[in-house]
């Protein structure tokens, strides 16, 4: 049985705890759902049926495509929590800055994290916190705020250099990660490249990273997602490639591009404009074009950056056929997790019809 607790409500943490303790499993509702979402997954809850060993749901949409709720069991969690302790140097007696809403799965972790001795969860941007649990977008919100917490443990999307630099001149050592709703964590990076987390081993076929750890999620609730399985592997189709002992993400194996006779992947050309002074984040998607297949497109965040030398420094570091023929400026729409919301981006740039400079 799955109870819905409401993000907002007072005590959060210890309504999870009693809900944990009558053996049922936790599903955190954001106060930012619309009526008809909340009524669809508390539809979904009624209606199908949840394993005896499911402790945590979480609703996931990833950064495009319909929601979902994963199912994990309690050890599919805390078997970690030695790991990130020791990651974020941090005990019961610290405190960790959770920005991303309850709701989001790698709060949720913490919130579970500190039901089992980890350290103290503060939910919201607390400059004032140990150490930090968030998204790219949460760690920078923090340093905005003036926060400089010890340690930084940093998911859900890609993390540019030059926001981990910073977060260096502040005194915050970063460890990021790659992983996913229904993996947990893939593969940290304390700045040298992505590496196997502990207890994970990985291997990549046919180009997709597949893993064989105990941190697997059970799977969905309601309607399926990415997540195969195969003797005792799984992966959700992100695409990768092992260079130097590191692994490097490609992208998910349905996002690539096809323009002309190329194939783009959009994490390529997004870490090459991250790349471009003044450039605070990027997204890259197509738009469908007759005779060739898609356009490549970017919708990009800047701070500073004019759109005249932005493309123009995009041209010199691109070649041709992976560089944007559509352009979008604003601010980019996100997840509630903070993870840019690939989906949302491509409705703007389709409702707009010309670029956003």
């Amino acid at each position: 049985m799955i109870t819905v607790v409401d993000g907002d409500a007072p005590g959060l943490l210890d309504r999870i705890a009693e809900v944990r303790a009558a053996g049922r499993a936790v599903l955190v509702a954001d106060p930012r759902w619309s009526a008809a979402q909340r009524h669809d997954v508390e539809a979904l809850i009624r209606e199908d049926e949840v394993p005896a060993d499911a402790a945590w749901a979480t609703l996931t949409s990833g950064s495009c495509g319909a929601p979902r709720v994963v199912l994990r069991t309690a050890a599919s969690w805390s078997s970690s929590f030695a790991t990130v302790a020791a990651l974020l140097d941090a005990g019961s007696d610290d405190s960790i800055a959770l920005p991303a809403p309850p709701a989001a799965s790698l709060t949720l972790f913490s919130l579970a994290h500190a039901l089992a001795g980890g350290p103290r969860p503060v939910l919201g941007a607390d400059v004032d916190a140990t150490c930090v649990h968030a998204t790219p977008q949460g760690l920078r919100a923090l340093l905005d705020a003036g926060g400089a917490p010890r340690r930084a443990l940093v998911g859900g999307s890609h993390l540019d250099p030059a926001l981990r630099a910073r977060a260096a001149v502040a005194g915050v050592e970063v460890v990021s990660y790659y992983g996913a709703a229904e993996l947990s964590f893939v593969a940290i990076d304390s700045g040298e490249g992505l590496r196997a987390f502990p207890g994970v081993e990985l291997d990549v076929r046919g180009g997709e990273v597949w893993v064989r750890s105990p941190f697997v999620a059970l799977g969905y609730l309601g309607a399926g997602g990415p997540l195969e399985r195969a003797g005792g592997w799984a992966t959700v189709g992100d695409r990768a490639e092992v260079r130097d002992g590191g692994l490097h993400l490609r992208g998910r194996r349905d996002g690539a591009i096809l323009s002309a006779s190329a194939t783009v992947v959009p994490d390529e050309v997004e870490a090459t404009l991250r790349g471009i002074p003044g450039v605070r984040d990027a997204v890259v998607f197509g738009m469908p074009r007759p005779g060739v297949g898609a356009l490549i497109a970017a919708f990009v965040e800047v701070e500073g950056a004019g759109p005249d030398d932005l493309r123009r420094e995009a041209a010199a570091r691109l070649v041709p056929a992976h560089r944007p023929r559509r352009w979008f400026f604003g601010t980019i729409p996100r997840t509630l997790s903070g993870k840019p919301a690939r989906a949302d981006v491509e409705r703007i740039a389709a409702g707009t019809g010309r670029d956003r400079g």
